[in-house]
């Protein structure tokens, strides 16, 4: 009883201190997790073996780690390597594509295509900001394509605010589609060992129905703020060139071909039996080999503070885990659903969307795995319709509001410093709209396709 206080304390605070932002997140976790092992195992639980658990470092010299013969096994307590490993190899990865002039290309190439038209241009980000989240961590997306957009504003004198807010909107609806588009698919799919066909086949059918709704939402509420100043005439000589930000064509092409291969490699993981974590091994390895000289500069651009927020964060949450916290809130789920599975679902879904609005998704994800494998045990619910309903509710949740994402904060600090700063009130009456509109799409879908 005291180990389950103790833990629960640690894991209040340590929700509280991330909310009010006043210490670097990092530091956070890592004192929590820190607090978790001695305060809660060691002083309370006398226990080493949750220690050894939760700490998990003997999972990543295990065969089974990097490669699976077979059908995979229940996921082990505590801190999941395998996100860690994959995240770290995916953050080398995009700093080597944009270090290669990947991004500017590829946004000023589209906008050439559309003939610099705002309408156009406003459609083709919305489409490419969902499709570059599914693979690319969307904070990556917006800051390069929100610097794009301003640019293109400046050129074309729009407003940058619509399609700014457009973009960060499908950037996140785009990284529900995927495993590997938003770090709580990626845990979630590390922890049960879903594929990326499982998540393409399950939430990205969701995202893909929803995006159609969006998009065609967004353009209705904005078409009118998108209305550029006809009166001048653009001059050809101010149209920036495309490859422009190529400054070497050879290392563009390799990290365009390391995309790619990493994209094959998610695809057919499943049917090759590699893990996330050898995927994001080969990545890391793959960009440092095609950046000589420049390897040391794109090391110290990756972000280091995250991969130890995670780490932190899972020690927290296995002293939930350990101590059984998170087994009597799958049953007090349970039981005040009364057995209803479509209750459950829509608990966790909508529940998981208000949350994330206002905290971060990515602890609360990580906090709700291991109820919702409870759920499945102690309920008879299907574990893969509670995991599709945890990773759209947490994932879409957070575009109510400017702080629910980091793409978010990312998206309207651009704006901000452009000269176009977004208050709560206009991104929200914008955006919450079309966050409730999603969550409703993909509740619905979730009733009619598994029969509950």
């Amino acid at each position: 009883m005291v180990a389950q206080i103790a833990a629960v304390i640690v894991f209040v605070a340590m929700f509280a201190l991330i909310v009010l932002d006043k210490i670097e997140r990092h530091i956070v976790t890592l004192a929590c997790g820190l607090l978790t092992l001695v305060l809660v195992f060691g002083i309370c639980m006398h226990d080493f073996n949750s220690i050894k658990e939760t700490l998990n470092v003997h999972q990543i010299f295990t065969p089974e780690f990097w490669y699976q013969s077979g059908e995979a096994g229940e996921s082990a307590s505590g801190i999941n390597w395998a996100t860690i490993i994959f995240i770290a190899g995916m953050m080398v990865m995009v700093e080597g594509m944009a270090r290669a002039g990947f991004f500017q290309w590829l946004c000023m190439g589209i906008a050439k295509i559309v003939r610099y038209r705002t309408i156009p241009i406003f459609i083709a980000f919305m489409l490419m900001s969902a499709v570059l989240a599914m693979f690319i961590d969307s904070i990556t997306v917006i800051l390069f394509l929100a610097a794009v957009t301003v640019e293109l504003s400046q050129l074309l004198r729009f407003n940058p605010v619509p399609v700014i807010l457009s973009e960060i909107f499908c950037a996140n609806l785009g990284g529900s589609a995927t495993m590997c588009g938003d770090p709580p698919n990626i845990i979630i799919g590390t922890s049960l060992h879903y594929s990326f066909a499982d998540f393409i086949t399950n939430t990205g059918i969701m995202a893909g129905i929803s995006l159609i709704f969006v998009v065609c939402y967004l353009y209705i509420i904005f078409r009118r703020e998108l209305v550029s100043d006809t009166g001048s005439k653009l001059d050809p000589a101010d149209i920036p060139v495309s490859d422009a930000g190529i400054a070497n064509k050879k290392r563009f092409a390799a990290s365009c071909l390391i995309f790619l291969c990493i994209v094959v490699l998610l695809v057919t993981h499943a049917q090759t039996g590699l893990t996330v974590a050898s995927i994001g091994v080969f990545a890391a390895l793959a960009t440092l080999a095609a950046s000589a000289g420049y390897c040391r500069e794109i090391l110290k651009k990756v972000d280091y503070k995250t991969l130890l927020f995670f780490i932190g964060l899972f020690m927290v949450v296995g002293g939930l885990e350990q101590t059984g916290i998170l087994e009597m809130v799958a049953q007090f789920i349970g039981k005040i659903s009364g057995g209803n599975t479509r209750l459950m679902v829509a608990i966790i879904i909508w529940v998981s969307a208000v949350c994330s609005a206002f905290v971060d998704n990515i602890p609360f994800a990580a906090t709700m795995i291991p109820v919702i494998r409870m759920l499945s045990e102690t309920q008879q619910v299907s574990l893969p319709v509670l995991a599709w309903a945890l990773s759209m509710g947490t994932d879409i949740g957070g575009n109510a509001t400017p702080i629910g994402a980091s793409a978010n904060v990312v998206g309207t600090s651009v704006a901000a410093k452009a000269g176009h700063p977004v208050s709560w009130g206009q991104y929200c009456r914008k955006l919450v709209p079309a966050t409730i509109l999603v969550l409703v799409i993909c509740t619905v879908y979730i009733f009619m396709r598994y029969q509950m």
